[in-house]
């Protein structure tokens, strides 16, 4: 054992990470961003909203405490699998699209650390479609060697065959 070894059984083993809890926090964005949005077109003040949007954001609340995700779901806005319903999804998708703006101007931190968390969405996303197609080009190489072997013909048979008419 080298003294390298020593110092690493000595040392406290690295604890693998816990999932952070996201749904406050996009909760939060949520609700600012729909307070924001409803301000500046439907002519609320404070933060107040109207009664569709208010409709809407309860159906969104709702919907994100049964994510199926969990609490390590992704940001709503890039989500795969949206949990609001069609109609509801894309009234969702146009508000928040269209309060970005807004709310980089009211809520600059929250904003920007949204966009990075949306960042780290779709980087994990790219790396799971690059590791699945990865693993669907291995089994279909494997297939097509099997099919392969399968359809020639066997060498080691004939060979013998010829020795033993030889005979």
């Amino acid at each position: 054992m080298g003294i390298l070894d020593k110092i690493k059984s000595i040392l406290p083993k690295r604890k693998p990470p816990e999932p952070v809890n996201n749904v406050p926090k996009e909760k939060e964005n949520i609700r600012k961003t729909f307070g924001v949005y409803c301000n500046g077109n439907h002519g609320t003040s404070d933060g107040k909203l109207c009664p569709k949007c208010t409709a809407l954001l309860t159906t969104v609340m709702l919907k994100i405490q049964r994510c199926p995700y969990g609490i390590s779901k992704p940001v709503c806005d890039n989500c795969e699998t949206p949990c609001f319903g069609e109609d509801a999804t894309n009234n969702f998708l146009d508000i928040m699209k269209s309060g970005r703006k807004k709310m980089l101007l009211s809520h600059p931190l929250m904003t920007i650390k949204h966009k990075i968390a949306s960042i780290g969405a779709d980087y994990a996303k790219m790396q799971r479609e690059k590791n699945s197609s990865e693993k669907q080009k291995t089994q279909e190489e494997k297939a097509k060697s099997k099919i392969a072997n399968a359809f020639k013909s066997p060498k080691t048979s004939s060979k013998s065959k010829k020795k033993k008419k030889k005979k």
